[in-house]
């Protein structure tokens, strides 16, 4: 692989410092007749001296494969820790929501969520716990219905039988477009306990630039559904757009946003997000030219990446790639890569649809060979844990 960087350059001038600054089809298939051929590149996106007081990672880190936590889940999308142990996983295709024993690996259903229409790329996706959880037990999951991609919420409530933990959902947030590809579906609650929701076009891609349209967009919004107070336009819960899919979205220790999201047959991307600010599709994939749009900080050929989710940990941003079948590592000095992105585990578990941090130096890893585009082996898919510096 080759890495190419551009380097940020300042002048000093008048007293003055100027600093001047397809289809990876979201699970993997290209699109386009070059698809995947373009060498992975990093970016610098802030001033060297916005970031100078932070610690900088080590331009090479480590991936420990600790152990595999769980085995058989079906094609696996989102997870979510909970506070007292345990992990939730969804299933995009069988729209079910189960609950893993961390320990053991033993799995139990907690209930199957109505109205997910899976087909394509859609279903049940991203499921996250509400910030109050310890109090009113919400888990809420984006998904797929027979009309538009949705985020709802729905009582865990463990002392009911297996199968039957799943209250009724309410519905939150609709309206988002749906497709058979390029449905988005990643959902996290922010530092500030406002939701966020990465969306797609759903393969028209005129509604990236459009801000009146949710599609491509990063959403915030309340837990309740509503535009979440200081968002960049007014009324609305579009937080960034100018998209095409974006399935990654984590925060550093800092506060600041990431997100990873699929290109077409060249870059995949990703970003520091910027409230209010146009990340350029359709009309520029990767690196622009212009100041119009906002720049990802590293990008990958779509044969290499195809991210879906993201995390942060030591210093490190950790990005799970389908069709590359490899887990990144992108070391950050504030909102810039801080050395090339390096890569682990590459083929040895097939497609990597999510990571989240299991704290400190630990993240747990979800597989996803079970939906339909991945080669499924015994025992697949599975959930492990990494120790990662």
């Amino acid at each position: 692989m080759i890495v190419q960087r551009r380097a940020v350059t300042a002048v000093l001038a008048a007293a003055a410092l100027l600093l001047t600054a397809g289809c990876s089809s979201d699970d993997g298939e290209p699109s386009g007749a070059d698809g995947g051929t373009s060498p992975s590149r990093t970016t610098a996106q802030s001033s060297p001296s916005a970031s100078a007081a932070e610690q900088t990672p080590p331009a090479k880190g480590s991936v420990k494969v600790l152990r595999t936590v769980a085995t058989g889940l079906k094609s696996p999308w989102g997870l979510a820790p909970l506070p007292g142990g345990g992990l939730l996983v969804s299933s995009r295709d069988e729209a079910t929501i189960t609950r893993v024993d961390e320990k053991t690996g033993k799995k139990t259903e907690l209930g199957q969520v109505p109205g997910v229409s899976p087909s394509g790329e859609g279903g049940l996706l991203g499921i996250a716990l509400s910030p109050d959880y310890a109090s009113d037990h919400m888990v809420y999951a984006y998904f797929t219905s027979a009309s538009d991609n949705r985020v709802v919420r729905m009582l865990y409530d463990e002392k009911k039988p297996s199968g039957e933990q799943l209250g009724a959902p309410d519905t939150v947030f609709r309206g988002i477009p749906k497709g058979v590809v390029h449905n988005g579906g990643r959902i996290a609650f922010g530092p500030d306990k406002m939701l966020y929701a990465g969306t797609g076009e759903s393969g028209d891609t005129g509604l990236s630039q459009d801000k009146g349209s949710l599609g491509g967009k990063i959403l915030r919004m309340t837990p309740d559904g509503d535009p979440a107070p200081g968002n960049p336009f007014p009324d609305s819960a579009v937080y960034s757009y100018g998209h095409r899919n974006v399935q990654g979205l984590a925060w550093d220790d800092k506060q600041r946003l990431f997100a990873a999201e699929f290109g077409q047959d060249t870059w995949d991307e990703l970003n520091a997000i910027k409230p209010g600010d146009n990340y350029g599709w359709p009309r520029a994939e990767g690196e622009s030219d212009g100041s119009e749009f906002h720049d990802p900080l590293a990008q990958w050929s779509t044969d290499e990446a195809s991210p879906s989710g993201i995390a942060h940990a030591e210093g490190s941003v950790w990005m799970a790639g389908l069709r590359g079948e490899r887990l990144w590592r992108v070391p950050l000095k504030g909102t810039e890569a801080a050395a090339d992105p390096q890569a682990f585990l590459e083929g040895e578990y097939g497609r990597l649809r999510t990571v989240v941090p299991a704290g400190g130096d630990r993240l747990w890893l979800v597989t996803s060979n079970t939906d339909g585009r991945g080669d499924a082996k015994g025992g697949d898919d599975r959930i492990l844990e990494l120790r990662v510096t």
